[in-house]
C-alpha cells in the first residue's frame, strides 16, 4: 500500500494545525478554527496557494477533532502508531501498516478494504468511516479529497465583490447618470444608476466583480451612492417637497403661480384664496420619474416684506383697521392651559 493521505492520520498533529492544546474543548476548537478558517479561506486571499493549503489543513483537522467519537478514535490512533509509516510490506522502512491496527484491533495482522472484513482483520472502510468520512483514497462527506473538498467544503468559489463609491448632483441621482469607473488593472466599467437613487444607495453588478476560484462565479461590483443637496429640492419617496414664498395679497385673494420643476422650467399653479403659510399643495406627475412617478408637494411661505413705502404701509394700516375686530389667536390660551 502506498503512502498518501493515510499517513496524515499519523504524521500530522491536528491539534497543532489548530493551534490548541491536545485536552483543550470542544468550544477551544471551533473558535480556533473559525479563525484560521476565516484568515486562510480563498475569498479571502485569491490566487494564495499558500493560503490555500493552510485552508485545506485546518479544514481537515476541523473534520476529526470536532465530532467527540472521531476524536477519541484519532488520539488511540496517535498514541498507538507514534512514530510510524505506512509501508508496502515487512521490506520498508517503519512499522508496517499491518502491524499497528494489529496492535489497535487485536487482529492477526491480515486486513481488507472491502466488505465486511475477513478473518483475518476489520473492515478498513468501517473503521475510517469513523474517522471524518475516509474511504480509501480520500475523504468524503465533507473531508478530504484529492484535488480539494466535498461536501460543502473547499471548491468552486465565488470571486470577490469589487467596492467603489460616487458621488452625483441632486439631479443626476433623480434622472439616472452614467458613471465610469476603473476596475483593477486599469479597466473601465460603466455604469448606470437607477433613476431615482438616494443617497447612501447601494447598487449591485452581479458578476462584474473579482474572478471567481476553481470554477467558481464571479464577485459583484457594488457601488454606493452619494447624492449631493439641492439649494430648492428634498426627496420625499419618489415626491419632491420644495417651500414657495407668496405674497400676503396673493395667499389672501388667491393666484395663479409660476413654479419651477427640477427639469427645468416652471409650471402653473393655483393657489387658493385665503391659503394660510404652511399649507402643502400638489402639482401631480412633477416629483421623480422612477417606477412610479411622484408629484411636486409645494409648501406655502407668506412673505412679509422688510421694508414698507409710504403707500404700502398705508394700505396695510388700512387693511389692519377694516380687520380689527379678528383675533387670529382667540382661544389659543384656553387650548394651552389643558392638561
Amino acid at each position: 500500500m502506498n503512502s498518501g493521505p493515510q499517513n496524515e492520520w499519523f504524521e500530522k498533529d491536528y491539534y497543532a494545525t489548530l493551534g490548541v492544546s491536545k485536552d483543550a474543548s470542544a468550544s477551544d476548537i471551533k473558535k480556533a478554527y473559525r479563525k484560521l478558517a476565516r484568515k486562510y479561506h480563498p475569498d479571502a486571499n485569491p490566487g494564495d496557494k499558500v493560503a490555500e493549503e493552510k485552508f485545506k489543513d485546518v479544514s481537515a483537522a476541523n473534520q476529526v477533532l470536532s465530532d467527540p467519537e472521531t476524536r477519541k478514535q484519532y488520539d488511540q490512533v496517535r498514541a498507538m502508531g507514534s512514530g510510524a509509516r505506512f509501508s508496502a510490506g515487512s521490506g520498508g522502512s517503519g512499522q508496517g501498516f499491518e502491524d499497528i491496527f494489529s496492535g489497535l484491533f487485536n487482529t492477526g495482522g491480515g486486513y481488507t478494504t472491502r466488505g465486511t472484513g475477513g478473518p483475518g482483520g476489520p473492515d478498513l472502510g468501517d473503521i475510517f468511516g469513523n474517522f471524518g468520512g475516509y474511504s480509501p483514497g480520500g475523504f468524503s462527506g465533507g473531508g478530504y479529497s484529492p484535488g480539494g473538498f466535498s461536501g460543502g467544503g473547499f471548491g468552486p468559489q465565488k470571486g470577490g465583490d469589487f467596492k467603489a463609491s460616487t458621488r452625483l448632483s441632486f439631479k443626476e441621482a433623480a434622472e439616472g447618470a452614467t458613471v465610469k469607473l476603473t476596475m483593477p488593472g486599469g479597466k473601465p466599467l460603466t455604469v448606470r444608476t437607477p433613476v431615482g437613487v438616494s443617497d447612501g444607495q447601494k447598487v449591485r453588478l452581479a458578476g462584474k466583480g473579482k474572478p471567481g476560484s476553481n470554477g467558481g462565479p464571479n464577485g459583484d461590483v457594488i457601488l454606493t451612492v452619494h447624492v449631493d443637496k439641492h439649494p430648492v429640492f428634498t426627496r420625499d419617496g419618489n415626491n419632491l417637497r420644495m417651500n414657495l414664498p407668496v405674497t400676503f395679497a396673493e395667499a389672501a385673494l388667491g393666484a395663479t403661480v409660476d413654479v419651477p420643476t427640477l427639469g427645468g422650467g416652471y409650471v402653473r399653479m393655483r393657489v387658493p384664496a385665503g391659503t394660510p403659510s404652511g399649507r402643502v399643495l400638489r402639482v401631480r406627475g412633477k416629483g421623480i420619474n422612477g417606477k412610479q412617478t411622484g408629484d411636486l408637494l409645494v409648501t406655502i411661505e407668506i412673505a412679509v416684506p422688510r421694508n414698507l413705502n409710504a403707500d404700502a404701509k398705508a394700505a396695510v394700516e388700512a387693511f389692519a383697521k377694516a380687520t380689527e375686530g379678528e383675533d387670529p389667536r382667540e382661544g389659543l390660551a384656553a387650548k394651552a392651559s389643558r392638561s
